[in-house]
């Protein structure tokens, strides 16, 4: 039961992590209020991106019960589609240049309330572009559902997931930010240019395990 428990936390929790492992407008405002302010207030920042991000998370995959039987049914397809979707996204991050945003912005004297909610708002208004992005990494790590009725293990493993998610999510941020005020002194516009890169790369390879995984099963069925 323990093992169950700590499996689907595991999962919520790589969901959280990879689905925020992005170095887009977001995490420039968190690591620009990190530089100008304070430690706490990227920290605020990011987990008003990480409860705007559960928020969708929850959407996502209320969703994706309600398809679990389609899902089931071309779950091949949907992985490989999944995959490629992963990698683009990617390859996106790989090629996006965050350094001009970076000098451009300027983090103004706001209290840690606004911080939050300003995020929170910021990252809601990206919900069109997230919800598909969360639900290609419920698929990618195997995110189970739970069915439609609504007994007590049915919702624990909603909740578990949810909550791993979460989890995932703070840790990214806080560990950016963490990591950005720790070498305050030392950091340079043009490192986040490499952080895209590698996050880039594991996003990509993430997708590309996806796919292969899914066409060896196949060709294995298939013999």
């Amino acid at each position: 039961m323990l093992i169950t428990i700590i499996e689907i936390l595991l999962r919520g929790f790589a969901v959280g992590l990879a689905a925020s492992i992005t170095v887009g407008p977001v995490a420039v405002l968190c690591i620009q209020r990190t530089l100008s302010k304070t430690t706490r207030a990227g920290i605020i920042s990011g987990l008003g991106v990480a409860c705007a991000d559960t928020l969708m998370a929850i959407i996502a995959y209320f969703f994706f019960a309600i398809m679990q039987a389609q899902i089931e049914k071309y779950s091949h397809i949907l992985s490989i589609v999944g995959g490629i979707f992963v990698v683009i996204v990617g390859v996106y991050i790989f090629f996006q240049n965050p350094v001009p945003q970076i000098r451009r912005n300027r983090a103004g004297n706001t209290t840690l309330w606004k911080d939050f909610a300003s995020m929170f708002g910021f990252t809601i208004a990206n919900f069109v572009v997230v919800v598909p992005y969360i639900l290609a990494f419920f698929a990618l790590f195997g995110v189970g559902t739970a069915t439609e009725s609504r007994d007590v293990a049915s919702m624990m493993t909603s909740a578990l997931i949810i909550l791993g998610f979460f989890c995932g999510a703070c840790t990214w941020w806080t560990a950016l930010t963490s990591v950005i005020s720790l070498f305050r002194r030392r950091f340079r516009p043009r490192h986040m240019l490499t952080i895209n890169h590698v996050a880039g790369i594991v996003v990509s390879l993430l997708g590309i395990y996806t796919i292969l995984s899914t066409v060896i099963s196949i060709s294995n069925g298939a013999q």
